[in-house]
């Protein structure tokens, strides 16, 4: 091998690593700006035109329920599927640049707008919330290997916070078990919550 295949060869593997990094950033970006809660499944085919900016919903497919924005970081659409009849909540929450406990308090502000049940109790204070996503994870782990559908453990997820009794318990589990089976970034949890993450993650 000579000097420019050298060369060659580590210019095409730094630009790997760049694209990969590139990569990475755009899937937390994606993933920990959108958050969806619904009964159905947000699919290509559902959102086609004009309700609200990132939850445009299929007018042929969708009755439009209700619609709104909070603090100009969040929207929501609710919505009843034409085909079936079942109700479903959307849920855009453009939280980057706020801190985790702060993304909290503006999705529990969000889901009460929007008409969700809440959690009983008081909201989780910051200490709560990351003592229930340490309990959320290591029940999971103790369930599934890593990767598995974000659904699995979910009913025993949801016993393991519910002690907590705290508004945005189920928040937490939720939040663990998406960065569990590799779909959210471990920097969706709480900060306290992380180190819990990676060691059960193996990275």
């Amino acid at each position: 091998m000579n000097a420019y295949d050298a060369l060659g060869r580590d210019l095409h593997t730094a630009l790997g690593r760049k694209i990969a990094h590139r990569a990475r950033r755009k899937r937390i970006v994606k993933t920990s700006a959108l958050s969806v809660t619904a009964a159905g499944i947000l699919s290509a085919g559902a959102l086609a035109s004009g309700v609200l900016p990132g939850l445009d919903l299929d007018p042929t497919r969708w009755e439009i329920l209700g619609r709104g924005e909070v603090d100009g970081k969040a929207s929501y659409v609710n919505a009843r599927e034409r085909a079936t009849g079942s109700e479903s909540t959307f849920v855009e929450e453009r939280d980057a640049g706020l801190d985790r406990y702060d993304a909290f308090l503006l999705h529990q502000k969000t889901m009460a707008a929007a008409g969700s049940t809440p959690d009983s109790g008081a909201v989780c204070t910051a200490d709560q919330l990351t003592r229930a996503e340490i309990a959320a994870l290591e029940t999971v782990a103790a369930l599934v290997s890593p990767g598995v559908s974000q659904e699995a453990g979910q009913g025993e997820v949801a016993a393991a916070v519910e002690p907590f009794g705290c508004s945005g318990r189920g928040y937490a589990g939720e939040r663990a078990r998406w960065v569990y089976a590799r779909t959210e970034p471990i920097e969706a949890l709480m900060p306290g919550a992380r180190a819990t993450a990676r060691r059960l993650l193996g990275g």
